[in-house]
């Protein structure tokens, strides 16, 4: 039995890992990577496999940076089951058609400006027809449920606490005689926040390999972070600004609407226009609704009353020229789009508008990975480079870690705490070095050996 480390590795994006038991290949998760431009591009369209060799696929959770490449994976020849819960596949009809679209769009809009600087034109990685072949391999898993993915290795997804259909995956592979049990821990979700169910504790497993997203550093509580929203929200509006959100469609757009109800309900806001200028997060909002195997109580009973995501002032934006009006807005609003890392997406159009305006903010409420536009604005870089062009950046940034569905450090060590008695080894990834050393030194501060870092291609026998 071995595992190789393929993405996500001393970094954030692209999660990309193989198991291979019995000369069997399942791939795990298989997410695009994000960063500068040319190496996003070699790296997303070479796979460092053979897609046609990989027996099976389980995918995670529906967030592009775990499930992005699957329309890749089966352009490039991958045609068997795709393994998911039913909330992450009904997700990814949505997202991997907005992700082909987008790459469609954007290439689109860059070959105008090539064609005139006389650059080479840009080919998106996939397209939509590549995605309707992907969702025909998909097969939805209840929580809780074991199946087998090839003839000597089960899998039981449980609850990840992440997003929406997220799942830890857990996974028991009979080889020569024994089991081994591996628990695949990316991404884990924080305890104690709204909308979902924490993540499950899983405690009987020889080996774990974790997420270290914020391996070294500790979440702001909820009461402080809405605190310093309302504060964000409120300055703002005194200077006749314009708050531009940069979220992920998936659950930090419906996590940030929540929390913005709760506090206009307790008149701590003015009753600003909120515009969620994606189709995407339309969309999901929606889907929400449909699975209630997700939710908390409180939650399942919010939506019953259709009080979730209960703004007077939401305004779903769908259409392109609806969008391009609000660039003409003088009054102060709030502008929520995609994309998250400002990679891609209306979100650029957005910030193109309104980064050199000082009366604006910028509400940074999710992880930002290097040398993704996003991570530029929140080092504060004076000049920040979209489609092609510079630009000032002097909107007020104000960043929000609190918003994160991923586990700080104190999540991911009391994580690690519950189970260690059983554990053989940890293998850290999605997380930057700096945080994944951290995480590697709390956790052998605890006793538990064998914490490893894994380098991308790095392959290890169990």
């Amino acid at each position: 039995m071995r595992i190789k480390f393929l993405g996500a590795t001393r970094s954030v994006t692209g999660s990309m890992h193989i198991l291979e038991s019995e000369g069997r290949k399942i791939l795990i998760d298989c997410g695009l990577f994000q960063g500068r431009r040319e190496e996003s591009n070699q790296r997303n369209k070479n796979f460092p496999f053979e897609p046609e060799k990989i027996e099976r696929a389980v995918l995670s959770h529906a967030h592009i940076d775990h499930s992005g490449n699957l329309p890749g994976l089966v352009k490039s020849g991958y045609k068997n089951t795709i393994y998911s819960t039913f909330a992450t596949r009904d997700l990814c009809v949505l997202m991997l058609k907005d992700s082909a679209h987008l790459q469609e769009k954007d290439a689109e809009y860059l070959n105008k400006m090539n064609r005139h600087k006389n650059a080479p034109l840009i080919t998106p990685l996939y397209r939509v027809l590549d995605v309707d072949k992907a969702l025909e391999l998909f097969k939805g898993i209840g929580y809780n449920r074991s199946f087998y993915i090839t003839s000597n290795v089960r899998a039981i997804f449980y609850d990840a606490g992440h997003v929406l259909g997220s799942a830890l995956i857990f996974i028991e592979v009979q080889e020569n005689g024994k089991i081994t049990k591996l628990l695949y821990a990316v991404d884990l979700g924080r305890r104690n926040l709204p909308i979902l169910r924490d993540p499950v504790q899983i405690k009987d497993i020889d080996y774990l390999i974790l997420e270290s997203t914020y391996g070294n550093r500790e979440h702001e509580d909820y009461i402080s972070a809405a605190d310093r929203l309302a504060n964000a929200i409120n300055r703002t509006y005194r200077r006749g600004g314009k708050v531009i959100v940069p979220a992920f469609a998936l659950e930090r757009t419906q996590e940030l609407l929540y929390s913005l109800h709760l506090l206009e309900k307790e008149d701590r806001i003015p009753k600003l226009p909120v515009y969620v200028d994606s189709p995407l997060a339309v969309n999901i909002t929606e889907i929400f609704k449909l699975h209630p195997e997700c939710f908390d109580q409180e939650t399942k009973e919010l939506i019953e009353r259709d009080e979730l995501f209960g703004l007077e002032n939401i305004r779903y934006i769908t259409e392109v020229q609806d969008s391009k009006k609000l660039n003409q807005l003088k009054k102060s609003c709030i502008i929520i789009s995609g994309s998250g890392m400002c990679e891609g997406g209306r979100i650029l159009h957005h910030l193109k508008n309104n980064i050199e305006d000082s009366r604006n903010t910028i509400l940074v409420v999710g992880y930002m990975a290097e040398n993704t536009l996003g991570r530029k604005i929140v080092d504060r870089y004076p000049l920040v480079r979209i489609f092609g062009e510079e630009y000032n950046l002097k909107s007020e940034v104000v960043i929000f870690d609190s918003f994160s569905a991923h586990a700080d450090k104190n999540g991911l060590l009391r994580y690690v705490e519950q189970a260690k008695d059983s554990l053989k080894g940890i293998f850290l990834v999605h997380g930057e070095e700096n945080e994944s050393a951290g995480l590697k030194a709390s956790i052998e501060a605890m006793g538990v050996r064998n914490v490893s870092i894994p380098d991308r291609g790095e392959e290890v026998t169990l």
